[in-house]
């Protein structure tokens, strides 16, 4: 642990193309990316499942739960290699992780607002779309959110295995670390994601906490 926490100090490994202010925009860049298209994909189709039948919503639901047992490092691999190289199709197993709790959670927060809070709605004369996103939405926002908020710490511990393709990042430190044996840069790389996943979790505890209505604070504490 000393070993990584001097790597980490070195003045030496914050500069220059492979220091760790860059390394870590890499990664940071992969994640957000990832995470925009994962919610691009997961959060309407969750909403959308929530208000179609009990059977599509019971293929989709587990349809999306077994993604989470696809070998990542493998797809990565794969879809690396049949994409001829392409950064971006790499990512591609990235998304596939990320969109189950995404869609997981947007399915649950609309289905756990109760009926008589729609009929109220639609009593108020609103239209389907309003009732969406004026009623369903601001009360599923919590729900929404910890699934956007598990899946972005999914992906930034996950993302460390895009340097297995050269793709940087910070698991470029661990793997580099590990096959050239110096451990401190191993350590350090490793430290460096959990406290990235940390500050990531802390940042989306912050941002649900501001958006979700009053009311719903409470409950949701």
């Amino acid at each position: 642990m000393n070993a990584g926490w001097e790597w980490i100090t070195d003045p030496a490994n914050w500069h220059g193309s492979d220091g760790i202010p860059v390394r870590l925009a890499e990664h940071v860049g992969y994640t957000l990316l990832v995470l925009l298209v994962a919610l691009a994909i997961g959060l309407p189709l969750g909403l959308f499942i929530a208000h179609a039948g009990q059977r599509a919503a019971f293929a989709v639901i587990n349809t999306a739960n077994g993604a989470r047992a696809l070998p990542t490092l493998g797809l990565l691999v794969l879809i690396f290699l049949l994409s001829t190289g392409s950064d971006v199709a790499a990512l591609i197993p990235l998304v596939i992780l990320a969109i189950p709790p995404i869609l997981v959670n947007a399915y649950e927060g609309i289905r756990q607002v109760e009926p008589q809070v729609r009929d109220a709605a639609r009593g108020m004369g609103m239209t389907g779309r309003q009732v969406l996103f004026r009623v369903e939405l601001p009360i599923a926002v919590p729900l929404i959110l910890l699934g956007a908020r598990t899946a972005a710490v999914q992906v930034v511990a996950t993302a460390t295995v895009a340097a297995y393709i050269n793709l940087g990042g910070l698991g470029g430190y661990i793997m580099d670390g590990i096959l050239l044996r110096e451990y401190g840069e191993a350590v350090g790389g490793s430290v460096l994601v959990v406290l990235l996943a940390v500050s990531v979790q802390g940042l989306f505890t912050l941002f649900t906490h501001l958006v979700t209505p009053r009311g719903l604070r409470k409950e949701h504490a």
